[in-house]
């Protein structure tokens, strides 16, 4: 059977749902001009497309091979995002175990091979996690697992995050877990909130309107909410210059200064995130730019602890104390 082919100026795309047979028609396409793929045949479509974007090898694996596809009978937790009009869509839903543990969950998506790469590699990630392991999941955590994601696909990653947080808030609330928008609507076309925005801002340190678009799609569509993005780039750069602005640069810093800064910047940047979620976290040394943390309560032995410590406690600390700065947990 073909895939069906639905076509726009500047845009092929091949799309179905990863609800059924694993083949080609789990998959949308996107070229920049058509003409390049113009009388190729389905598998062709499929190769071109997937060198033009460069994916790594564990997405084409969990695209080719999606895990946990399908619904759970009388699931703890559903949590479904997006919509078909929008053109991506997904759901979750899972079963927990008698210790609290997620012991089964499985995905439906309708997207682009990311899509269906993000959500097979999130139930992987998630499987055998408490809700409160895997509500520290990000969106980054979902990229590094698949070795990176093209920067235009990266709101496939926060597609899974959000649908993983709508099932836990069911599971909690007992509540339809269908995303409600919240809060002031800035992108229309898509629905995403100024607080979703400013979030996502933050959380992967966005700094052009184009990155936002990647992330969350919000202003891709009619592109009418492009100057209030660029206001919100400018909110939270203010926020990181004040930040900036109360720091000495890191050379002229001694080391009772430095072991100080290290300090409130766990206070105020990283130990909230974790005690959150039942964690902690400890600075055990500094030597040089070098730190050792230990990180406590449910952060310890986590499956995701290495991506914390790089992509949260490394990453601010860089930020906010010096720009090359190492961390690494004691013991490792």
């Amino acid at each position: 059977m073909p895939i069906p082919l639905y076509g726009t100026k500047g845009h092929l795309s091949a799309k179905n749902t990863s609800d059924g047979p694993r083949n080609l028609k789990e998959a949308e396409f996107c070229a920049e001009d058509t003409d390049i793929l113009s009388g190729l045949s389905p598998a062709s479509v499929l190769y071109t497309t997937m060198r033009m974007w460069n994916y790594t090898e564990k997405v084409l694996d969990h695209f080719r091979n999606p895990r946990n596809v399908g619904e759970i009978e009388n699931p703890d937790g559903i949590g479904e995002v997006g919509s078909l009009a929008c053109g991506d869509a997904l759901k979750l839903t899972f079963k927990l175990d008698a210790n609290g543990r997620i012991a089964d969950i499985r995905f439906k998506t309708f997207g682009c091979a990311s899509a269906i790469a993000s959500s097979s590699a999130l139930t992987e990630m998630v499987k055998g996690m408490t809700l409160e392991e895997a509500e520290r999941v990000t969106n980054q955590d979902i990229a590094n697992y698949l070795g990176g994601l093209p920067e235009q696909k990266m709101h496939c990653s926060v597609m899974g995050r959000e649908a993983l947080q709508a099932a836990i808030a069911h599971y909690r609330t007992g509540r339809p877990s269908r995303t409600v928008l919240d809060g002031k609507v800035v992108c229309t076309c898509f629905g995403i909130t100024e607080d979703a925005l400013l979030s996502t801002i933050r959380e992967n340190g966005l700094t052009t309107v184009e990155q936002i678009t990647h992330y969350t799609k919000a202003g891709g569509g009619c592109g009418k909410c492009k100057p209030t993005l660029e206001a919100l780039l400018a909110r939270v750069e203010e926020e990181r210059q004040k930040i900036r602005a109360s720091v000495p640069p890191a050379s002229r810093l001694t080391t009772l200064q430095k072991i100080r800064l290290i300090e409130e910047t766990l206070d105020r940047e990283i130990r909230p995130l974790l005690k959150k979620d039942g964690g902690d976290i400890e600075l055990v040394d500094v030597d040089g730019n070098r730190v050792v943390v230990s990180l406590r309560g449910t952060c310890a032995g986590c499956q995701v602890s290495t991506v914390t410590l790089k992509d949260v406690v490394e990453a601010k600390l860089r930020e906010f104390v010096s720009p090359d700065m190492e961390v690494v947990e004691t013991g490792k």
